[in-house]
C-alpha cells in the first residue's frame, strides 16, 4: 500500500479533537523526522503543542492543523476513498504535504518546512501562538494552508465574528404581570439579528448569520431570569461593521459576550493559470500573517467535512502531493535569493 495513503488510516485512527492533539502530534513529528526535517514543538499548554520541521531555512512552508472536531467515526478504507474523522480536514491534507516535503528533500531542495497546529477548529489559538514566536531560521515568504478545497485554489474567504449574546430579566410566576422575560427579550433580538442585511462583497457574495445555540429559563410557568444564544457571522466585511449593525438589536437588556477575537474576509495568493475560487469557512491563514503570503489548497471536500461520513479521495491524495510539490517549487523560483 502507498505509504500515503497509509498515513492518512493511522493517523485518522489517532483522535486528535481539539484539546487533545498531542498523539496525533507527536506522529506526524515522528514522520517529520523520518523524511529528514528538523523538528521542534512550541507548547501552548501541556499537552497541546505545535509541530514545526523545517529543512533549512524555510521560504516556503506547508502548513495545516492537528485538531478535528469531536465524533469517532472509526476508520475504513474502500477502493476510492478513506473514511473517518479527520480524513479530509485535515489528515489527509496532512499526509499529501508531507509526501510533497519528502520528495524536495530528497531532490536537494530544503528551503521549505511544516507548521501543524492546534486549536484552529475553535480558536486558533496555536497558529496565533506560533504567529508570535516566529523567529529565525525561519523566514517563510508563503505559506500553503492545506484544507479540504476539492484540489482547487482558492482566491478569497469569509472572515468570522463570533459571540454570545446574553439576556437578562426578572424571575417570576408567569400567571403574574411579572418579568420581563430573559427568554423574551433574546428572541426578539435573534428575530431582528435574522432580519439583518450582513453585507455583500463582490467575490465572496452574501455574509450570513447562524445562530448555534440558544437556551434560557427553568420552567414554562416560570418567567426567565437569564438566556443566552451563540451566534456566528460568515463576514464580507470589518469585524466593527458587524458589531455596529448587532448593536441595533440589543435592547437595554441584552449584552454582547464576545468568545472569538473576528477577522474580515481575506485573499489568498493564486498561482498564474489557475482559477480561484471562494469560500465561506474559517482557516488558520488570519492568524498567521508573519509567515508571508497565504496560498489555500487542499484534498477533499469541505461538504464531507464535520460530518458523519468524512471521507477523502485517494485520487486526490496522490494529485495534492504533486500539486504541493511544484507548487512549492514555482513559488521558491518567484523569490529572488537574498
Amino acid at each position: 500500500m502507498e505509504r500515503l495513503v497509509r498515513n492518512v488510516l493511522d493517523w485518522v485512527a489517532i483522535p486528535s479533537v481539539t484539546g487533545s492533539e498531542h498523539d496525533y502530534g507527536e506522529a506526524l513529528a515522528r514522520e517529520c523526522a523520518r523524511i529528514g526535517l528538523a523538528v521542534e514543538r512550541q507548547e501552548l499548554q501541556p499537552g497541546r503543542a505545535n509541530v514545526l520541521a523545517r529543512g533549512g531555512r524555510p521560504r516556503v512552508v506547508l502548513c495545516t492543523h492537528l485538531d478535528t472536531v469531536p465524533g469517532d467515526l472509526g476508520v475504513r478504507e474502500d477502493r476510492e476513498h478513506v473514511h473517518g474523522r479527520g480524513a479530509c480536514d485535515a489528515k489527509g491534507p496532512a499526509a499529501a504535504l508531507l509526501q510533497a516535503l519528502e520528495r524536495l528533500l530528497a531532490s536537494g531542495e530544503d528551503r521549505v518546512g511544516a507548521l501543524f497546529t492546534v486549536g484552529e477548529e475553535t480558536d486558533s489559538a496555536g497558529a496565533a501562538l506560533a504567529n508570535a514566536r516566529l523567529a529565525e531560521p525561519w523566514e517563510p515568504a508563503y505559506t500553503v494552508i492545506g484544507e479540504p478545497t476539492d484540489n482547487r485554489f482558492v482566491a478569497a474567504g469569509k472572515g468570522i465574528w463570533k459571540a454570545r449574546l446574553v439576556a437578562t430579566g426578572s424571575a417570576g410566576h408567569s400567571s403574574q404581570d411579572a418579568g420581563p422575560s430573559a427568554v423574551h427579550e433574546l428572541v426578539r433580538c435573534v428575530h431582528g439579528l435574522l432580519q439583518e442585511s450582513w453585507g455583500t462583497h463582490p467575490v465572496l457574495g452574501p455574509g450570513t448569520l447562524n445562530v448555534g445555540t440558544i437556551q434560557g429559563g427553568v420552567a414554562p410557568n416560570v418567567v426567565a431570569e437569564h438566556a443566552e444564544c451563540e451566534v456566528l457571522v460568515r463576514a464580507v466585511e470589518d469585524p466593527s461593521a458587524i458589531q455596529a449593525r448587532v448593536a441595533r438589536h440589543l435592547g437595554p437588556r441584552v449584552r454582547v459576550e464576545k468568545t472569538h477575537k473576528g477577522y474580515g474576509p481575506i485573499e489568498f495568493g493564486v498561482p498564474p493559470g489557475e482559477a480561484g475560487i471562494p469560500v465561506a469557512f474559517g482557516t488558520d491563514a488570519p492568524h498567521l500573517v508573519r509567515w508571508g503570503q497565504p496560498l489555500l489548497f487542499g484534498p477533499g471536500s469541505i461538504l464531507d467535512a464535520h460530518t458523519d461520513h468524512e471521507k477523502v479521495s485517494k485520487r486526490a491524495l496522490f494529485e495534492a502531493a504533486a500539486r504541493y510539490e511544484r507548487l512549492a517549487r514555482e513559488l521558491l523560483s518567484s523569490i529572488e535569493p537574498g
